[in-house]
């Protein structure tokens, strides 16, 4: 009882503060929005006006899962074919981003009840949005703290969950500051299942009770991936992007996987550097945000290789060696053309890490910056599985690709340490959803 007199202040006080909040923000957020694009499209979901649900069928209940962009989009479809394996669940599903909620709506939409982006966090569009909705448990992902979503949910004593939870760096250093508020938060959770050991120890040491914390694993080993490309089919592949051998000189694809911006220039001059090796370095670069590809473009107009844009024809000429995929949803499928791939957002000054989880299971070796913070032990177990290396600069990226690009039988070891990595890890996402299911059925 003492803890509930104590957080109706601390939630109103959240509510008080949201507003200028909010005021602040908006001109970065209409910025965003006019520059990614697609936000227009149920765009009335953020104010809280879903289209109104009817109460939940007979003998099932309602999840709502909140995943916030393409990468948790695609990360929970394994958990949303767990969750109704027994047919006694239904499945609403919001999304944060417009390029998460068009991902959704592509893959889920004859699977879950319902498709829609998630309400600002602010009293008035939440309750309203819960009022819709009707649901009768809650799933959040990775790392998504909502103070006023967390607040409807216990005022309905709902059941929550946060699946895949993560503590990066950063977050922890902040949470830390606000320890109180993310203390009262985590305590809302009925379950908390945490990606890792390191995120086990994180979320507890910010207050989440002990006994509501579980360590399962990450359900991103759990997303099905392509089947490895034949022989024929990878060269096919090549053959698409341009990347085929000149005058019986073997080819050496290098990736850049989910780049950020400087990311770029690093790979750039890592592929300058191996053709004067001697070395026939084509460079394949999916930039995490495929809305930059205009920005990319212009950089590549100014320096001597031949490139192609990938946005502007999926076939590109046999005399190229850059090929820009700014394009979503091809990551998989294009990674496999690559000997090797650079994981984007880990070299410095960017230092979270986007996941290695998709290269290593295809059998791609990686190499990584030095702290990828948003995966810090799963990138640590994937180095120390002998299937990627740690390079902590530009210079050391060079030196890493010239090195591994003479030796093709290592490239091949670090390939297959890597899928059998990828094997042993899996399972999580059958193990989460029969702990929600658990406490869920009356």
């Amino acid at each position: 009882m003492q803890r509930e007199v104590i957080s109706l202040p601390m939630i109103w006080f959240y509510r008080l503060l949201y507003i200028p909040g909010l005021a602040i923000a908006l001109p970065y957020y209409i910025f965003r929005m006019w520059r990614r694009g697609g936000y227009r499209k149920s765009f009335q979901h953020r104010f809280g006006r879903f289209h109104r649900l009817p109460p939940s069928a007979p003998g099932k209940k309602r999840i709502w899962l909140q995943a916030v962009s393409v990468g948790e989009v695609l990360a929970i479809g394994p958990l949303i074919e767990a969750l109704q394996k027994e047919n006694s669940v239904e499945i609403v599903l919001t999304t944060t981003t417009s390029t998460g909620y068009a991902e959704a709506r592509k893959r889920y939409a004859d699977r879950v009840l319902a498709i829609g982006i998630f309400p600002l966090d602010f009293w008035l569009f939440s309750k309203a949005a819960w009022r819709r909705i009707q649901p009768d448990a809650l799933i959040l992902t990775e790392s998504e703290l909502w103070p006023e979503h967390l607040h409807q949910a216990k005022n309905r004593a709902i059941p929550t969950f946060l699946v895949n939870a993560r503590i990066s760096n950063r977050s922890y250093g902040r949470y830390l500051k606000v320890h109180s508020l993310a203390s009262r938060m985590l305590q809302k959770f009925s379950l908390i299942f945490a990606a890792s050991e390191l995120d086990k120890n994180r979320l507890i040491e910010l207050g989440a009770p002990a006994e509501r914390v579980q360590m399962h694993g990450s359900v991103k080993f759990d997303v099905s991936i392509p089947s490895h490309l034949s022989a024929p089919e990878r060269n096919a592949l090549r053959e698409e992007l341009g990347f085929m051998p000149v005058a019986g000189i073997e080819t050496f694809v290098l990736l850049g996987s989910s780049t950020w911006p400087g990311e770029e220039d690093a790979l750039l001059e890592t592929q300058r550097s191996l053709i004067e090796r001697g070395i026939d370095c084509r460079l394949l670069l999916v930039p995490r945000h495929a809305e930059r590809g205009p920005e990319i473009a212009k950089q590549l107009a100014t320096q001597p290789l031949a490139w192609h844009q990938r946005s502007s024809g999926k076939r590109a000429d046999v005399t190229t060696q850059i090929h820009l995929a700014d394009t979503t949803g091809e990551l998989a499928r294009l990674s496999q053309a690559a000997d090797l791939a650079f994981i984007g957002k880990s070299l410095p000054p960017h230092h979270e890490g986007q996941t290695p989880i998709e290269a290593a299971g295809l059998g791609i070796p990686s190499l990584m910056g030095p702290k990828m913070s948003n995966f810090k032990e799963l990138s640590q177990s994937l180095i120390r599985a002998g299937a990627s290396q740690r390079i902590n600069a530009t210079t050391e990226l060079i030196h890493a690709v010239a090195d591994l690009a003479k030796q093709p039988q290592k490239l091949a070891q670090m390939g297959q340490a890597g899928v059998n990595w990828h094997e042993s890890n899996r399972g999580s996402s059958a193990r989460i959803a029969t702990a929600v299911l658990a406490k869920i059925k009356p």
